[in-house]
Protein backbone atom coordinates (compact mmCIF):
# COMPACT_ATOMS: atom_id res chain seq x y z
CA UNK A 1 0.00 0.00 0.00
CA UNK A 2 1.53 3.28 -1.22
CA UNK A 3 2.56 5.55 2.00
CA UNK A 4 1.43 9.12 -0.74
CA UNK A 5 -0.80 11.00 1.33
CA UNK A 6 -3.58 14.01 0.47
CA UNK A 7 -4.17 15.59 3.60
CA UNK A 8 -5.44 19.44 3.78
CA UNK A 9 -5.44 21.00 6.75
CA UNK A 10 -8.41 22.81 9.49
CA UNK A 11 -10.22 25.33 6.22
CA UNK A 12 -8.62 23.78 3.77
CA UNK A 13 -11.57 21.76 2.30
CA UNK A 14 -12.40 23.39 -0.89
CA UNK A 15 -11.85 21.17 -3.43
CA UNK A 16 -14.59 19.55 -5.56
CA UNK A 17 -12.56 17.10 -7.01
CA UNK A 18 -14.02 13.59 -5.66
CA UNK A 19 -15.94 11.24 -6.53
CA UNK A 20 -17.95 10.40 -2.79
CA UNK A 21 -17.85 12.63 0.23
CA UNK A 22 -18.01 11.19 3.68
CA UNK A 23 -18.52 13.00 7.04
CA UNK A 24 -16.85 11.29 10.01
CA UNK A 25 -17.28 11.99 13.42
CA UNK A 26 -15.28 11.14 16.46
CA UNK A 27 -17.02 10.83 19.65
CA UNK A 28 -16.37 10.07 23.18
CA UNK A 29 -15.58 11.58 26.64
CA UNK A 30 -13.26 14.13 27.20
CA UNK A 31 -9.40 13.01 26.96
CA UNK A 32 -9.97 9.65 25.68
CA UNK A 33 -7.45 10.39 22.80
CA UNK A 34 -9.43 11.98 20.23
CA UNK A 35 -7.71 14.52 18.71
CA UNK A 36 -4.66 12.67 18.51
CA UNK A 37 -6.34 9.71 16.83
CA UNK A 38 -7.25 12.25 14.54
CA UNK A 39 -3.74 13.70 13.47
CA UNK A 40 -2.39 10.08 13.84
CA UNK A 41 -4.24 9.32 10.99
CA UNK A 42 -4.82 12.61 8.99
CA UNK A 43 -1.04 13.93 9.55
CA UNK A 44 1.13 10.43 10.60
CA UNK A 45 1.88 12.98 14.27
CA UNK A 46 1.35 12.51 17.95
CA UNK A 47 1.71 14.61 20.38
CA UNK A 48 0.99 14.62 24.65
CA UNK A 49 0.46 18.36 24.59
CA UNK A 50 -2.77 18.81 22.92
CA UNK A 51 -5.34 20.61 25.22
CA UNK A 52 -9.12 20.06 25.07
CA UNK A 53 -11.06 20.33 22.22
CA UNK A 54 -13.04 23.37 22.38
CA UNK A 55 -16.20 23.09 20.38
CA UNK A 56 -15.28 21.28 17.27
CA UNK A 57 -12.47 20.87 14.86
CA UNK A 58 -12.09 18.57 11.52
CA UNK A 59 -9.53 17.35 9.15
CA UNK A 60 -9.83 16.32 5.24
CA UNK A 61 -7.89 13.35 3.94
CA UNK A 62 -8.38 11.87 0.57
CA UNK A 63 -8.37 8.01 0.08
CA UNK A 64 -8.95 5.79 -3.19
CA UNK A 65 -11.41 2.82 -3.37
CA UNK A 66 -12.19 0.69 -6.45
CA UNK A 67 -10.27 3.78 -8.77
CA UNK A 68 -12.61 6.56 -6.80
CA UNK A 69 -11.84 9.39 -5.20
CA UNK A 70 -13.32 9.48 -1.89
CA UNK A 71 -12.92 12.53 0.32
CA UNK A 72 -13.01 12.22 4.33
CA UNK A 73 -14.38 15.13 6.42
CA UNK A 74 -13.10 13.73 9.56
CA UNK A 75 -14.92 16.16 13.04
CA UNK A 76 -13.32 15.84 16.40
CA UNK A 77 -15.57 16.86 18.42
CA UNK A 78 -15.46 18.11 22.37
CA UNK A 79 -16.20 15.54 24.73
CA UNK A 80 -17.02 17.66 27.72
CA UNK A 81 -20.70 18.34 28.40
CA UNK A 82 -20.98 21.84 28.31
CA UNK A 83 -20.18 21.59 24.36
CA UNK A 84 -22.74 18.53 23.92
CA UNK A 85 -25.59 20.85 21.91
CA UNK A 86 -22.92 22.22 19.93
CA UNK A 87 -21.49 18.81 18.89
CA UNK A 88 -24.92 16.90 18.28
CA UNK A 89 -25.74 19.80 15.65
CA UNK A 90 -22.77 18.17 13.54
CA UNK A 91 -24.46 14.05 13.95
CA UNK A 92 -26.80 15.27 10.89
CA UNK A 93 -25.65 14.05 7.96
CA UNK A 94 -22.55 11.99 9.39
CA UNK A 95 -22.05 8.79 7.68
CA UNK A 96 -19.50 7.27 9.88
CA UNK A 97 -18.48 7.29 13.72
CA UNK A 98 -15.72 6.32 15.70
CA UNK A 99 -17.03 6.02 19.34
CA UNK A 100 -14.01 6.25 21.69
CA UNK A 101 -13.22 5.34 25.18
CA UNK A 102 -9.78 5.26 27.04
CA UNK A 103 -8.89 1.48 28.27
CA UNK A 104 -7.34 3.07 31.39
CA UNK A 105 -10.44 5.45 32.45
CA UNK A 106 -13.72 3.24 33.37
CA UNK A 107 -15.95 5.91 33.70
CA UNK A 108 -15.25 6.61 29.44
CA UNK A 109 -16.15 3.23 29.07
CA UNK A 110 -19.40 3.20 31.23
CA UNK A 111 -20.54 6.40 28.93
CA UNK A 112 -20.18 4.18 25.39
CA UNK A 113 -23.97 3.06 26.22
CA UNK A 114 -24.62 7.12 26.29
CA UNK A 115 -22.84 7.92 23.69
CA UNK A 116 -24.64 5.35 21.37
CA UNK A 117 -27.77 6.61 22.19
CA UNK A 118 -26.60 10.37 21.24
CA UNK A 119 -25.58 8.53 17.39
CA UNK A 120 -29.15 7.34 17.65
CA UNK A 121 -30.59 10.33 18.69
CA UNK A 122 -29.37 12.72 16.02
CA UNK A 123 -27.93 10.97 13.38
CA UNK A 124 -29.04 9.04 10.15
CA UNK A 125 -30.45 5.78 10.81
CA UNK A 126 -27.83 3.66 8.37
CA UNK A 127 -24.84 5.81 10.24
CA UNK A 128 -22.21 3.60 10.72
CA UNK A 129 -20.00 3.08 14.25
CA UNK A 130 -16.83 1.49 14.90
CA UNK A 131 -16.16 1.25 18.83
CA UNK A 132 -12.43 2.27 19.77
CA UNK A 133 -10.84 0.89 23.13
CA UNK A 134 -7.68 3.89 23.02
CA UNK A 135 -4.60 4.22 24.66
CA UNK A 136 -3.54 0.31 24.36
CA UNK A 137 -0.17 1.33 25.07
CA UNK A 138 -1.01 1.71 28.67
CA UNK A 139 -1.25 -2.17 29.18
CA UNK A 140 0.28 -1.40 33.01
CA UNK A 141 -2.68 0.64 33.77
CA UNK A 142 -5.67 -1.23 31.66
CA UNK A 143 -9.04 -0.56 34.16
CA UNK A 144 -11.16 -2.48 31.21
CA UNK A 145 -10.18 -5.72 29.54
CA UNK A 146 -10.40 -6.24 25.90
CA UNK A 147 -13.13 -8.51 26.46
CA UNK A 148 -15.41 -6.00 27.75
CA UNK A 149 -14.77 -3.76 24.81
CA UNK A 150 -15.13 -6.53 22.64
CA UNK A 151 -18.81 -7.65 24.23
CA UNK A 152 -20.26 -3.93 24.46
CA UNK A 153 -19.06 -3.62 20.90
CA UNK A 154 -22.25 -7.12 20.25
CA UNK A 155 -24.45 -5.69 22.50
CA UNK A 156 -24.41 -2.57 20.17
CA UNK A 157 -23.86 -4.03 16.99
CA UNK A 158 -20.55 -1.99 16.17
CA UNK A 159 -17.14 -3.16 14.55
CA UNK A 160 -14.53 -3.21 17.49
CA UNK A 161 -10.49 -1.98 17.39
CA UNK A 162 -8.34 -1.22 20.49
CA UNK A 163 -6.18 1.22 19.50
CA UNK A 164 -3.11 3.87 20.56
CA UNK A 165 -2.68 7.09 18.31
CA UNK A 166 0.85 7.12 20.45
CA UNK A 167 2.26 3.98 18.67
CA UNK A 168 0.22 4.16 15.82
CA UNK A 169 -1.74 0.73 16.22
CA UNK A 170 -5.28 0.36 14.93
CA UNK A 171 -5.45 3.75 13.78
CA UNK A 172 -5.43 3.09 9.76
CA UNK A 173 -7.09 0.20 10.20
CA UNK A 174 -10.48 1.37 12.17
CA UNK A 175 -11.12 4.23 9.77
CA UNK A 176 -10.50 2.01 6.87
CA UNK A 177 -13.20 -0.69 8.62
CA UNK A 178 -15.25 2.23 8.58
CA UNK A 179 -14.73 3.61 5.43
CA UNK A 180 -15.73 -0.36 4.25
CA UNK A 181 -18.75 -0.38 6.17
CA UNK A 182 -19.78 3.06 4.70
CA UNK A 183 -19.69 1.75 1.31
CA UNK A 184 -21.22 -1.69 2.07
CA UNK A 185 -24.37 0.36 3.32
CA UNK A 186 -23.96 2.41 -0.07
CA UNK A 187 -23.91 -0.55 -1.98
CA UNK A 188 -27.52 -1.63 -0.78
CA UNK A 189 -28.76 1.68 -2.03
CA UNK A 190 -30.17 1.34 -6.01
CA UNK A 191 -28.32 4.46 -6.96
CA UNK A 192 -25.77 4.11 -6.44
CA UNK A 193 -22.93 4.18 -8.05
CA UNK A 194 -21.72 0.00 -7.40
CA UNK A 195 -17.84 0.51 -8.83
CA UNK A 196 -17.25 1.94 -5.68
CA UNK A 197 -18.77 -0.50 -3.77
CA UNK A 198 -18.09 -3.97 -5.75
CA UNK A 199 -15.59 -5.20 -7.78
CA UNK A 200 -12.67 -7.07 -6.43
CA UNK A 201 -13.72 -8.33 -2.98
CA UNK A 202 -10.52 -7.59 -2.24
CA UNK A 203 -10.27 -3.99 -3.19
CA UNK A 204 -8.70 -2.04 -0.47
CA UNK A 205 -8.25 1.58 0.62
CA UNK A 206 -5.73 3.45 -0.22
CA UNK A 207 -3.69 6.97 0.05
CA UNK A 208 -2.59 7.07 -3.40
CA UNK A 209 -3.98 7.43 -6.65
CA UNK A 210 -4.49 5.04 -9.44
CA UNK A 211 -2.14 4.83 -12.53
CA UNK A 212 -3.66 6.92 -15.19
CA UNK A 213 -4.52 4.32 -18.17
CA UNK A 214 -3.38 5.72 -21.70
CA UNK A 215 -5.54 6.68 -24.13
CA UNK A 216 -7.58 3.65 -25.70
CA UNK A 217 -6.56 1.19 -23.41
CA UNK A 218 -9.62 -1.22 -22.27
CA UNK A 219 -8.17 -3.04 -19.50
Amino acid sequence: MAATQDVKGKGEGGDQNFDYMFKLLIIGNSSVGKTSFLFRYADDAFTSAFVSTVGIDFKVKTVYKNDKRIKLQIWDTAGQERYRTITTAYYRGAMGFILMYDITNEESFGAVQDWSTQIKTYSWDNAQVVLAGNKCDMEEERVVSVDSGRLLAEQLGFEFFETSAKDNINVKQTFERLVDLICDKMSESLDTDPAVTTGAPTAKLTDSAPPLQQPGCNC
